[in-house]
């Protein structure tokens, strides 16, 4: 009864599908994040004819054979990448990427990772960093006695004093590019790892080699399309509703066979 493995692979695959669906609602409101989809392909088919298989003794072939499909399994996780729009904060340290590339940043273990969520803060030295601590590559310190910071879109920030007409240049943000962004490995709180599949590294400054420009007092909000994943999400249940009744008829079919006198 080929039919009991064939939907439990297909019900396997929607709950999975279900479960991409349920982690992009929840990252709704988280900055910079882009939705994943996930993605699925037939299984090998069991081939009781062949087609093209010669059939009589004249030479005649068929013409389509019988192939019998095995269900379902998956092949990726993929990201969508599309740019989230552009909100406005109004904080020194908030910047958005504008277009393609990342901000690297340097974990405690020395690697580097790669983000494009925006909302930096500084340390009680100055020390910009992210949310989460982690520095921002290349190290850029902000003077106590600054009044306030400027970075433009090229990345370059600027600080402004009290008793000083002209600002202060601090440093400059460079963004980093892959060839294959959606192989970037994530590790969550929106890092990404690179891996052999997204290519090395490029850097370059804001604006140039194909990377966007940053843009102060704005956050990139997540791109998830909430009517879209909803309405994937009833498509989903739907699938896995069909997959259990195609399971509860052919339990019933080999019922009906087993009790047969």
């Amino acid at each position: 009864m080929r039919a009991l493995k064939i939907a439990a692979a297909g019900m396997t695959a929607q709950q999975m599908r279900v479960e991409v669906i349920s982690n992009n609602l929840a990252n709704m409101n988280t900055t910079g994040y882009n939705p994943r989809r996930a993605e699925f392909a037939d299984l090998h088919y069991q081939q009781m004819a062949r087609p093209g298989t010669i059939n009589a003794a004249d030479g005649t072939v068929l013409p389509t054979g019988v192939q019998l499909g095995l269900g379902v399994r998956p092949t990726s996780v993929s990201v969508m990448l599309s740019q989230g729009a552009l909100a406005a904060t109004g904080g020194d340290l908030d910047v958005a990427i504008e277009g393609n590339g990342y901000l690297e940043v340097t974990l405690p273990s020395g690697n580097s990772a790669y983000t494009r969520d925006g909302g930096l803060k500084r340390t009680g030295d100055g020390l910009i960093v992210t949310s989460d601590g982690y520095p921002v590559v290349p190290d850029i310190t902000i003077p106590r006695d600054a009044r306030s910071i400027s970075i433009n879109g090229e990345g370059e920030v600027y600080a402004y004093f009290t008793d000083r007409v002209e600002p202060e240049l601090l440093g400059q943000f460079s963004l980093t590019g892959f060839t294959n962004p959606k192989g970037l490995e994530a590790i969550g709180s929106n890092l990404f790892l690179e891996t052999p599949a997204s290519g090395p590294p490029t850097v370059s400054s804001p604006g140039q080699d194909g990377v966007g420009y940053l843009r102060q007092g704005y956050l990139e909000d997540s791109s998830v399309d909430a009517v879209k994943e909803v309405t994937d999400l009833i498509e989903a249940q739907r699938g896995y509703e069909l997959n259990s009744k195609v399971i509860s008829a052919a339990d019933q079919m080999l019922g009906s066979m087993v009790q047969i006198r």
